[in-house]
């Protein structure tokens, strides 16, 4: 095999909860995370040598800055990869949202090396590796529905969510995650999400359930920093979501629809609206 192309789904937090700030600055999270079928592709090609990343967006950095080239670094080195790789991304995943694109794409790119390089490398080997890139890597490497814990790195499967649509919104604004967390007060966290209660929302298939659990903390920073992500999420519910939440740190909004004609008029007016530079209309993955 010479050449291979993946997508890369992006995620959506259905519920996020910080527990506590870590000694080493990172913070012990337990959140639901969800596969969503909005994706970026890569494209590998085996290259003589060295790692070349070329791109469709201006936005992001082609060089060790990028962490599809620390993926692809690491993952050939530890497996003394003799030769090299080329890997053109096509970018669909908004950038800097709260949705791992970053992450999504250097986990498909410890995927597509492992194949293309006929590695023999585990999933669960890759998502020890993809770790030391970003504590999202092993989710998007698993992907699906999973309670993430510590870092976000120890990932427990959960059961698969009724299906739904998900009407997703980002504005005309990036947030740095590093900001977001810098300026997270984990101990003054008022109301701490029940996601426990989730995971037995979703054991139940029980949608409304869920729904009456999706709560992330990391609002109280990124909302106060950008109010339009309230206007988005009020705009939602009015259009008929059942509920409606921010993703990760953001400032992507996400809304749960049960009825596909209220959803795609929800779609059309919310393009209409001028509110977000980007909206979807997706499903949950698996």
């Amino acid at each position: 095999m010479s050449k291979l192309t993946l997508k890369a789904y992006a995620k959506i937090n259905l519920g996020l909860d910080v527990v506590r700030r870590l000694e080493n600055g990172y913070h012990e999270v337990k959140m639901v995370m969800q596969t969503v079928g909005i994706y970026d592709t890569l494209t590998f090609e085996k290259g003589d040598y060295g790692i070349v990343i070329t791109t469709d967006s201006g936005e992001l950095p082609t060089d060790e800055n990028n962490l599809i080239y620390k993926a692809a670094k690491l993952l050939m080195e530890a497996y003394q990869v003799q030769g090299g790789v080329k890997i053109h991304l096509t970018k669909e995943i908004p950038i800097a949202a709260g949705m791992a694109g970053g992450s999504t794409d250097a986990a498909a790119t410890f995927k597509g090396i492992n194949e293309l390089y006929q590695l023999g490398c585990s999933q669960q080997e890759l998502m020890e590796l993809g770790v030391r890139v970003g504590a999202d890597v092993p989710y998007c490497i698993m992907g699906g529905t999973a309670l993430a814990q510590g870092i976000g790195e120890v990932l427990t499967p959960l059961a698969v969510p009724p299906e739904c649509l998900v009407l997703v919104a980002k504005p005309d604004i990036n947030v740095s995650t590093k900001y977001v967390y810098e300026h997270l007060d984990a101990t003054g966290v008022a109301n701490h999400p029940d996601i426990d209660g989730m995971v037995e929302a979703l054991a139940r298939g029980d949608l409304q359930g869920i729904m009456d659990r999706m709560e992330n903390v990391l609002e109280t920073v990124t909302v106060e920093a950008h109010p339009i992500i309230t206007t988005i999420k009020e705009r939602m519910l009015e259009l008929g979501a059942g509920r409606s939440l921010m993703s990760g740190s953001g400032p992507t909004v996400f809304g749960i629809f049960t009825d596909e004609k209220l959803a795609k008029k929800a779609y059309e007016t919310l393009e209409q609206d001028g509110l977000a530079k980007q909206v979807f209309l997706t499903t949950f993955v698996q």
